[in-house]
């Protein structure tokens, strides 16, 4: 069984490796929708919804949000930070998939 919870954060980045508008030092509002799976406990849940916010929030959130991407990543492409965010999720919960929108209409999804 699946349960997942959204989430929204705020960053400014810019593609070093990158000719175009990119290259530039831009932002975006990146949403993220965190995908659990396993089988529902003896209280009937896969995973309680606030235990995968605070999980996700102390994993990641506190260190993405209003945050300069290139002081994190080397390259900060939607694809690196989805990957970080779902090997960083993996560590502390049963992740089955993260999809990363990157504004709107523009996404990554990694699933296990």
């Amino acid at each position: 069984m699946k349960v997942g919870r959204e989430f929204n954060f705020d960053a400014s980045h810019f593609l070093p490796n990158y000719k175009g508008k990119c290259e530039r030092v831009h932002g975006h509002t990146y949403r993220l929708k965190v995908v659990v799976e396993g089988e529902p406990n003896e209280k009937g849940m896969v995973m309680d919804f606030n235990e995968l916010k605070d999980a996700v929030n102390d994993a990641v959130m506190g260190r993405l949000d209003h945050s300069n991407l290139n002081e994190i990543f080397e390259n900060p492409t939607a694809e690196e930070i989805a990957e970080w965010i779902f090997k960083e999720l993996e560590k502390r919960i049963p992740v089955s998939s993260v999809k990363l929108y990157e504004g709107l209409g523009k996404w990554v999804l990694i699933e296990k």
